[in-house]
């Protein structure tokens, strides 16, 4: 399974939220019993800093994730491009890029 790409806008100081279903190579719904995730940014691949989402598990029988950020975390980000991914870490210790792409955070005025 390659990572799918897709390229997320997160406006500074704001809470953030995306849903996604993680989907086998055939279009079906990934069974993510007993699986784990993680989710960073980072200001680009090498950066020693990141910033973590939270990663919440909203339907695992149906591939369904979550992505989150509150206001706090989001404006910790200085506004500009990062690049981000999502890893699934399967029962047996496999781990796989499901989601990859850049992250456009716009600054707020408020």
């Amino acid at each position: 399974m390659s990572a799918v790409p897709l390229n997320l806008t997160i406006e500074q100081g704001t809470d953030f939220e995306i849903e996604l279903t993680v989907r086998n190579t055939d279009s079906s719904p990934l069974n993510l019993l007993s699986y784990t995730g993680a989710s960073l940014v980072k200001k680009h691949y090498e950066a020693t800093t990141s910033y973590p989402f939270t990663f919440i598990f909203l339907d695992r029988i149906n591939g369904r994730i979550a992505l989150t950020m509150t206001a706090n975390q989001t404006n910790s980000l200085n506004e500009g491009r990062y690049v981000y991914d999502v890893v699934l870490t399967s029962p047996n210790n496999l781990k796989t890029r499901v989601v990859q792409g850049t992250v456009l955070v716009s600054p707020g005025v408020s």
